[in-house]
């Protein structure tokens, strides 16, 4: 069997070893792991899992996961129930059991779950006299702005390619993307003003540098020219490889308490592979008890099993305790919403890169609500 993914990073060996895992314990299913970049396999994916030469399991963006259930690239998830060859649903977190369920029918299981925590450049942050890292809304603005000097930015924002950032931040400052129908709330007074301390930070004090891709800005912070980025757990060996002076943080309390990004792909089985059976076996073992707990401590991702909440060796880890401690205030973005896409590259993405180079907030706000309740077919 073929399991595509887009899992190249430095979380890669820990999928891989799931894999290696299931195929030595039993003879009769072998599953072969193919990694590239999510650019290429989201452009491969909507044709491939609709012909017998695709893969049987693929990880797929999660934004899309509606548009193949529609199109019927992807089976219901039927083996489900509380056995060790089972599908173990009722442990895992029903938020990302409702995220991949419609109309009551499961059509995904999660390939991991991450939130984002707060990166920080020891070293800078002592050249400047600062001792801890920022843990509220105002010292991490302030902090920002103290750590940008010269050719080192106090923050590192990307704004397109990437796990997304600027949500949190607008969370942080008390502001809300989109109700519960869908529609766009960036044009409120609430979101404008939740999104105008940073685009002030970005565009007079330059406390970033704009217009980067996530891959861009996690190079300028293993370069050590930016003091904290936001990021999620895949990214913790690779500054460590860089030789950065690594601090792992909580995201800075906002406004109206913890918050963070709560981020997970989803894994589909194609209606066109030959084993859907054996594909489902294997997803039974991948979500396992077993394999999870193994992941995360190889990962640095927290559960999704909430039977490992409390698992001592995972508390023990100074990493995954980190990105675990944030679950309670994780929210998802855009979340299950129609159009998920192109709510955020229609409206939020070209949002935020033009408030970062000076555009009115007010106006890119109304911008951008116009495109995203176009999108989610909102009527206010």
């Amino acid at each position: 069997m073929q399991f595509w993914t887009g899992f190249t990073g430095g979380d890669r060996p820990a999928y891989e070893a799931i894999v290696a895992d299931f195929n030595a314990s039993q003879s009769e299913i072998k599953v072969e792991f193919s990694a590239e970049p999510w650019d290429s396999l989201n452009q491969k994916l909507p044709s491939a899992l609709l012909t017998s030469d695709g893969p049987d399991i693929a990880t797929l963006d999660g934004n899309s996961l509606a548009h193949f259930v529609e199109t019927s690239a992807i089976i219901p998830i039927t083996n489900t129930g509380d056995g060790d060859s089972e599908i173990n649903v009722d442990q895992f977190s029903s938020e990302l059991v409702d995220q991949y369920s419609y109309d009551g029918t499961l059509y995904a299981v999660p390939a991991n779950f991450a939130t984002l925590s707060l990166y920080y450049n020891k070293a800078l942050l002592e050249a400047s006299g600062i001792t801890e890292p920022p843990a509220s809304l105002e010292d991490f603005q302030a902090d920002a702005k103290a750590l940008t000097s010269g050719d080192t930015y106090g923050l590192v924002l990307a704004d397109h390619d990437t796990i997304p950032m600027w949500p949190i931040l607008q969370w942080m400052a008390g502001g809300t993307i989109l109700d519960g129908d869908g529609c766009s709330q960036l044009d409120t007074e609430e979101g404008i003003a939740s999104l105008q301390s940073w685009a002030d930070l970005v565009v007079n004090d330059k406390i970033s540098p704009v217009g980067l891709s996530g891959a861009e800005a996690d190079s300028v912070f293993s370069a050590g020219k930016a003091a904290m980025e936001m990021n999620g757990p895949w990214a913790a060996a690779g500054y460590k490889d860089a030789g950065i002076d690594l601090g792992i943080a909580p995201i800075p309390t906002g406004v109206d308490g913890p918050v963070t990004l709560g981020s997970s792909g989803p894994i589909g089985v194609s209606a066109k592979s030959a084993h859907p059976d054996e594909a489902q076996a294997f997803l039974a073992y991948y979500t396992g008890k077993v394999a999870q707990l193994k992941f995360s401590l190889a990962s640095g991702f927290p559960s999704f099993r909430t039977d490992l909440a409390d698992e001592a060796s995972l508390k023990a880890d100074p990493v995954v305790s980190v990105f675990t401690d944030q679950v309670a205030g994780a929210r998802f973005y855009p979340g299950k919403v129609p159009n998920a896409s192109a709510v955020d590259l229609d409206g939020y993405t070209p949002m935020i890169q033009s408030i970062t180079r000076g555009t009115a907030v007010a106006d890119a706000a109304k911008e951008a609500t116009t495109a995203i309740d176009g999108a989610t077919g909102c009527t206010k």
